[in-house]
């Protein structure tokens, strides 16, 4: 049976349970709330293209620059410096760098010569200078001499490339200036593997007469760029740069839609400067590097020291191109029906909130949710005869129910089937002589009616009345018609039992008198609760019917 049993409930199928509403305004703003929520996926589907197979770019660079500029250099004129100059001596992968600055120190022979102060050893006699040493500042190594680099100034001698650069900040404006107005062409050769598609930024339809008139500042497809234009466009002053260089990006970007009805795969450029010109101010700003040019005289082997100081130009490729593909649709489709939940969660909101009417959202929280209750916390409700509603509140073993705090207060649902039955069971009124006598003694101080007696059980501690003072309901006509007329009670009982012995016993008397007291005063009562009935009425109903052996349960009056 265990195995059979199991076996069952795995074959069985569960669903969500809905509840609808028959609303014109709840079920207008539900499809809007939906058409909205559809518009903003099928749009943000469209723009970002969420139905495609995307794929990284594969690229390769190469740089072409071109540029003649004019220098005039200290002790030999002018002098020409072409491409062969200023680009070939720093090329990387990616990058390509031009010269706009220089320091030149010409003739260096291999000897000894005193260092200047500035990154040599300040010295009086012989003893300061340590033959071998070296340091990281220094251009040679130690000979262990001091020696007079000029009238007030003593250095240490050094074995090194004489005479040595003592020139330390660069010319301004900048000697090669005119750089600006270089050219260089970018070949960009593209590749998506996934898609086995190639593409170049030199697109099929540029023949050779565009190339040589095009320029990117009049077409942006041109892949034909001025320097000056570059760093104009990454936000830099040319002449200002050029002066200790830096470092510019080009950044080429590549979003491709190789759909057959969308087809488009074209670069788009942008530009910015990648070092930090303003923190590294105090600390080797620019951009430099030093090379040299040897060549023989009489003899002697000399060379041309260049500190050179330019721009370096940083290409950087970067893009996707994506593709129609149905099971990235239905990935992104699964994806977004969750935010379907949101027009779920705003209507649940409206109706649980004072947006909607009280009564209909009452309802509709009744019907949608159902509730376990703990068993260790019992929830009672409480109808008050000052009062039109009924409370729920948390018993507590130790605080009398009448000072207990409310939970939430709810409206009295009225048993009609109940009610009725029991109007037309009802007798003759004057078959009836009502009591109306008060309790022995004084009533304890938590009492309002003036007729609840004490109990030892702090949850028993209830009156039938909240906070103002008045008749009590045990004193009505009403209540003793319905509560405590033994023939109206014993057709009750035969009612809901054909078969029940005649005549019934007290107990089931009682148990009868105290659902009618709840069918009158709750009605339904709410889910998941208990009705809590008086102290005055409980007391009423003993009396009317008592135990043989004068002892009761102490939650019979819980129906």
């Amino acid at each position: 049976m265990g195995i059979s049993s199991k076996m069952v409930a795995l074959c069985s199928y569960e669903t969500t349970k809905l509840v609808r509403i028959h609303s014109v305004r709840l079920g207008s703003l539900k499809w809007t709330l939906n058409a909205t929520v559809l518009l903003v996926i099928c749009g943000l589907m469209l723009w970002n293209r969420k139905y495609q197979q995307f794929d990284g770019v594969v690229s390769s660079v190469t740089a072409k620059v071109k540029g003649v500029a004019s220098m005039q250099l200290p002790g030999e004129g002018v002098t020409i410096w072409d491409e062969a100059d200023y680009s070939g001596l720093s090329q990387d992968k990616n990058s390509f760098f031009v010269i706009t600055n220089l320091i030149v120190t010409k003739n260096q022979t291999q000897g000894r010569c005193p260092e200047p102060p500035s990154s040599g050893r300040r010295c009086q006699h012989h003893e300061d200078c340590e033959r071998g040493a070296w340091d990281p500042h220094s251009h040679g190594i130690q000979t262990g001499l001091c020696v007079r680099f000029d009238a007030l100034t003593r250095t240490c001698e050094v074995a090194a490339w004489c005479p040595i650069e003592d020139k330390h900040k660069p010319p301004r404006p900048a000697l090669l200036a005119s750089a600006e107005k270089y050219t260089v062409l970018i070949k960009n050769n593209i590749r998506f593997p996934a898609f086995n598609f190639i593409k170049r930024n030199i697109l099929p339809e540029m023949t050779e007469a565009y190339l040589s008139r095009c320029q990117h500042a009049n077409d942006s497809l041109c892949p034909i760029f001025m320097l000056g234009d570059v760093v104009k466009l990454a936000g830099e002053n040319f002449s200002t740069m050029a002066v200790e260089g830096g470092v510019i990006g080009i950044q080429i970007k590549w979003d491709c839609n190789l759909d057959h009805l969308t087809r488009r795969c074209l670069p788009a450029y942008s530009f910015r400067r990648l070092d930090q010109k303003e923190s590294n101010k105090t600390l080797s700003p620019g951009f430099n590097f030093r090379f040299s040019k040897y060549k023989m005289v009489d003899g002697v082997e000399k060379r041309t020291l260049y500190k050179v100081f330019g721009i370096r130009f940083d290409i950087m490729v970067f893009g996707q191109a994506g593709k129609f593909s149905f099971i990235q649709l239905i990935v992104y489709i699964g994806s977004t029906l969750s935010y379907y939940a949101l027009t779920t969660i705003l209507m649940d909101w409206l109706i649980g909130t004072s947006s909607y009417a009280a009564e209909p959202g009452q309802t509709y929280s009744e019907k949608k949710v159902e509730s376990i209750p703990d068993k260790n916390e019992r929830v009672l409700c409480v109808s008050y005869m000052d009062e039109d509603n009924i409370r729920l509140v948390k018993m507590s073993r130790k605080k009398r129910l009448q000072d207990a705090k409310t939970i939430r207060v709810q409206t009295q649902r009225e048993d009609i089937g109940h009610m009725m039955a029991t109007l037309c069971l009802l007798r003759d009124p004057q078959s009836f002589t009502a009591s109306f006598s008060k309790s022995q003694g004084h009533p304890p101080n938590w009492c309002k009616c003036g007729c609840c007696s004490a109990s030892a059980l702090p949850q028993e501690e209830l009156c039938c009345r909240r906070s103002n003072e008045g008749a009590c309901v045990s004193t009505s006509v009403l209540f003793h018609k319905f509560a405590l007329q033994r023939p109206l009670l014993e057709e009750l009982l035969l009612y809901r039992d054909p078969l029940t012995q005649t005549p019934p016993s007290a107990a089931a008397l009682r148990r009868c008198a105290y659902r009618q007291y709840v069918a009158w005063r709750f009605g339904v009562p709410p889910p998941d609760t208990r009705p809590a009935i008086p102290r005055c009425c409980v007391t009423k109903i003993r009396e009317a019917f008592p135990s043989l052996d004068g002892r009761y349960s102490s939650n019979e009056a819980e129906i």
